[in-house]
């Protein structure tokens, strides 16, 4: 499954996950509002993001094949392969490089490593 939303898919996907199931109908009223998009907008948009495997529309239904946090999951994991060769250590490393960790975040990481390493 292709991973990569540009913005404005991003922003209609975030529209049905937090809809879902939605009559297309619906949708193509909430994307008017939205976004100012036309009728066939709102049909492009859903199809790009359907062959994708994020939805599907059956009988005038749009549905969730894969949820929110499984694709932001899947995607983070990409970013990561790509980017810092897989290496979990080195994204840290960059994504600290210029913000640092208050300390209830690094206690939250300490939590979740230490949750790993227990296997839970």
């Amino acid at each position: 499954m292709e991973i990569e939303l540009g913005a404005v898919q991003e922003r209609f996907a975030d529209l049905i996950w937090e809809r879902e199931p939605i009559d297309s109908g619906e949708l193509v009223k909430l994307c008017a509002e939205r976004f100012e998009w036309k009728k066939s907008t709102t049909y492009t948009v859903l199809r790009k993001l359907c062959e994708k495997g994020l939805f599907v529309n059956e009988n005038g239904t749009v549905r969730a094949c894969m949820q929110r946090d499984a694709f932001y999951a899947k995607r983070s994991k990409q970013i990561v392969a790509d980017s810092f060769r897989g290496s979990l250590p080195a994204f840290f490393a960059a994504f600290l490089s210029d913000r640092g960790l208050s300390e209830n975040e690094a206690e939250q990481i300490r939590t979740m490593i230490d949750a790993y390493r227990k296997g839970e």
